[in-house]
């Protein structure tokens, strides 16, 4: 998946690139930046059913940089797509392909 992101982001002209904050309090697995700065910001879970606490430093990065992120992803092994309460995108990873 980070292969096909960072073949994507180059013909975008984007940086792919992982976040770990000083102390390791917050990460975020894959982060996509696009030339206008917006983020697309992915974690990875092995599980097909997500808990909460998946998604919450997606939940904490968009408290940090607001409308800067276009899109937060919780990518699982799980069957079904669908935007979740805090309307995160939860994505199983079959869909996203090779």
């Amino acid at each position: 998946m980070i292969q096909s992101l960072q073949v994507y982001a180059e013909v975008l002209s984007a940086r792919v690139f992982h976040l770990r904050t000083k102390g390791g309090l917050q990460e975020i697995d894959i982060i996509l930046e696009g030339a206008d700065r917006r983020v697309v910001a992915f974690e990875i879970k092995a599980r097909a059913t997500p808990k909460p606490e998946d998604t919450k430093h997606l939940r904490w990065l968009r408290k940090k940089i607001g409308p800067r992120l276009a899109d937060a992803v919780l990518v699982t092994t799980g069957r079904l797509a669908y935007r979740d309460e805090d309307g995160i995108a939860v994505v199983p990873a079959a869909l996203l392909g090779p």
